[in-house]
């Protein structure tokens, strides 16, 4: 039984520093959009790209510590986060409002989807901090793609 729990263990940090990765790259794509932004949603667009930036990065620090916790390494590069993220490069400085948006929406949803699906391996490996704080984590991911979604109209 120590096996499959060990097992278990794994599989959660290593789904916990694809987590990780996530946000780095989804604050630096947030950032990028809030730079870039232009035309008559400039303000509100500018704004809300920032706040769930700072969002994001927040989550960072709590999402390596947790990691560190379970006695573990987390990630060390640029390049580490590169292999490690489901996020998309986004490098174009010229897409229009609601490409944007939709993007980030998208990324969002692709974040809600991997957070859930961790709350098995959470279970699996009884790690009941790790369960908690996915639960949290799901609930800002889930209402930045309310806010995104909502924007599209």
């Amino acid at each position: 039984m120590a096996d499959a729990k060990d097992n278990s263990k794994a599989a959660l940090i290593d789904e916990l520093n694809g987590l990780l990765a996530d946000h780095f790259a989804l604050y630096t794509k947030s950032k990028n959009f809030h730079w870039h932004i232009k035309g008559p949603r400039f303000r509100d667009l500018h704004l809300l790209f920032d706040e769930q930036a700072i969002e994001v990065r927040d989550q960072i620090d709590a999402i390596g510590e947790r990691v560190r916790k379970l006695g573990a390494d987390t990630l060390t590069s640029l390049g580490s986060v590169a292999k490690h993220t489901k996020i998309k490069d986004q490098d174009s400085t010229t897409l229009d409002a609601d490409a944007m948006v939709k993007e980030l929406r998208d990324d969002n949803q692709a974040m809600v989807d991997r957070l859930k699906g961790m709350k098995p391996l959470a279970e699996e490996a009884g790690d009941n901090a790790t369960d908690g704080l996915l639960d949290d984590w799901t609930d800002m991911a889930e209402e930045r793609v309310w806010f995104l979604t909502s924007i599209l109209g």
